[in-house]
């Protein structure tokens, strides 16, 4: 079996099409192409096909995995649940992570950073509940210490910043019990509570 032509795609221009003995076998991107270091004319046994066309499977799911960091950082356990809901074998999954984090692409604990300092720029938002949402990301409990001991933000100013906003509220305004519920939710405890709408009655 031959390699008879090999030509950019139509609809994206950054895969390349192999045609073997005239007929469409797999794609690459460039690197991919260069890496399988094919040439019109090559020669390819059956196995040297069914390699090359495993290599190629990878190297769009290793493409997908690039696309989803781009549109957001993501942790390990994001990409993996992804790759597992891809039904991609264990032993790829690996190899496709262990890629990603050489190059330095994706890194739980700079992940765990930058969520976060994010969280903190967007919400009014306890410690207890940035960790629980690290923990729904599957960062580790050792990570997530790390993390959060950097974390010099002020608790109880970030309490009273929530109450200020919250507690002219219809739904809370003449409901004190419903208000320290919705609070506690957030992750607040109870004593920090107490004594900060204390404060902002006064």
């Amino acid at each position: 079996m031959k390699v008879t032509a090999i030509t950019v795609q139509v609809k994206n221009k950054s895969r390349y099409s192999v045609f073997i003995d005239e007929k469409y076998s797999f794609s690459f991107n460039q690197d991919g192409l260069l890496s399988a270091g094919l040439r019109i004319g090559d020669e390819l046994t059956e196995s040297d096909i069914n390699k090359l066309k495993k290599n190629s499977e990878d190297g769009k799911l290793y493409d997908r995995l690039i696309g989803l960091l781009a549109s957001r950082p993501r942790s390990r356990w994001e990409l993996e649940n992804y790759l597992y809901r891809k039904k991609t074998d264990p032993e790829t999954q690996e190899q496709l992570l262990n890629k990603l984090e050489d190059k330095k692409l994706i890194n739980d604990l700079d992940f765990a950073r930058r969520w976060v300092e994010n969280r903190r720029l967007l919400k009014s938002m306890s410690q207890r509940k940035l960790m629980v949402e690290l923990q729904q990301k599957r960062i580790s409990s050792q990570v997530i210490n790390e993390v959060l001991a950097a974390d010099e933000t002020d608790e109880k100013q970030v309490l009273r910043d929530l109450v200020e906003k919250k507690q002219h509220l219809s739904k809370y305004k003449n409901d004190k019990q419903k208000f320290m519920q919705f609070l506690a939710r957030q992750g607040f405890n109870y004593g920090d509570i107490k004594e900060v709408l204390e404060e902002s009655k006064d």
